[in-house]
């Protein structure tokens, strides 16, 4: 018995270069997948100019209004010179296209190599970047795009795992765990506001050439505490953390002032993005590149990691959180 079709099996290459050429454009036939998960992601040639990116959009994963307010914050980010990647838009300001079943957007290739955040210069820079992006994300809400929250990221997480995913043997252990850190992290994830956010702010989705940062890939902006986009720069020792933690914060408030009662977030930040994580893999399990790209997921040793991880997570939630010396 074949497997059944996944919605991505009909973007063969020819569609790709069907989708761009509808656009107006003719395709050098140069078409290269990028590294994508969520979506699929291109490099296409195009005769007479730059290559461009093209992003086709998972179906059923985000409605045509909230990937356009991605699109439209994206661009009011470039508006206001800040160093992102945002969608080209079409004659006619349209920025999601579509082309047969699938919807998808262009972006300017850019090239660049992930920072090196052990440099104070680049922390600094990216503390600016961030300042100057949260002064304009807190300017107004989302309408369309979700919040990060213990509902979305915490309970749907446990109860698609525990219903489908974790070995039997294991499911009591998981379970009362999951339980145990839902609670704490409904007394402990108490944000006293959210903005828009870029939501997904790791070093991957920070490029540098020349010298110069450029944030990428807008596809998870919700709204949040303004610590969602600082606390996956840290690394390293509570000592390191803080050091750089200070040189972001240094750039940060020349633009903004910084939360500093959010540091005590970032410990249920970071629960919530490891149990939304495993989720996120459980969910798209049926999609093949998903089996093939991450061959470690769903085994016994898997699910015995993850509950040793949730574990050291509810342990850290009760730590102190980071604080900068001048707020202690």
């Amino acid at each position: 018995m074949s497997a059944p079709a996944h919605p991505f099996d009909g973007l063969t290459p020819d569609a790709v270069v069907d989708a761009i050429e509808s656009t107006g454009r003719v395709c050098d036939l140069r078409v290269f997948a990028l590294n994508s998960y969520e979506n699929r992601v291109y490099q296409v040639g195009i005769e007479g100019g730059a290559p461009l990116v093209a992003k086709f959009y998972r179906p059923h994963r985000w409605s045509d209004a909230t990937i356009r307010e991605e699109h439209a914050f994206a661009r009011e980010l470039l508006e206001a010179e800040l160093p992102v990647v945002a969608p080209l838009a079409a004659d006619d300001g349209e920025t999601l296209l579509r082309h047969g079943e699938f919807r998808f957007a262009l972006y300017p290739r850019v090239g660049g190599h992930v920072p090196d955040l052990d440099q104070p210069e680049q922390l600094l820079s990216l503390g600016r970047i961030l300042g100057r992006l949260h002064a304009i994300g807190a300017s107004r809400a989302f309408a369309e795009r979700p919040a990060i929250d213990v509902e979305g990221y915490a309970v749907a997480s446990r109860r698609l795992i525990g219903r489908d995913f974790i070995p039997p043997e294991l499911s009591g252990a998981y379970a009362s765990l999951c339980d145990a850190l839902i609670e704490r992290l409904g007394a402990r994830f108490c944000p006293a506001g959210t903005i828009r956010t870029h939501g997904d702010l790791h070093p991957g989705n920070i490029l540098v050439r020349d010298g110069a940062l450029c944030l990428v890939d807008l596809d998870d902006c919700r709204s949040a505490p303004a610590i969602q986009d600082l606390w996956m720069l840290l690394s390293g020792d509570r000592p390191t953390q803080l050091a750089q933690l200070q040189e972001i914060v240094a750039g940060y408030e020349e633009f903004r002032d910084f939360p500093a009662a959010e540091l005590a977030l970032i410990e249920p930040l970071r629960t919530l993005r490891l149990m939304h994580y495993a989720a996120w893999l459980a969910e798209r399990w049926h999609d093949p590149a998903f089996p093939r790209h991450f061959p470690w997921f769903n085994t016994p040793r898997y699910w015995s990691d993850h509950i040793l991880e949730l574990r050291e997570q509810l342990a850290a939630l009760d730590e102190e959180p980071l604080a900068l010396p001048r707020w202690n």
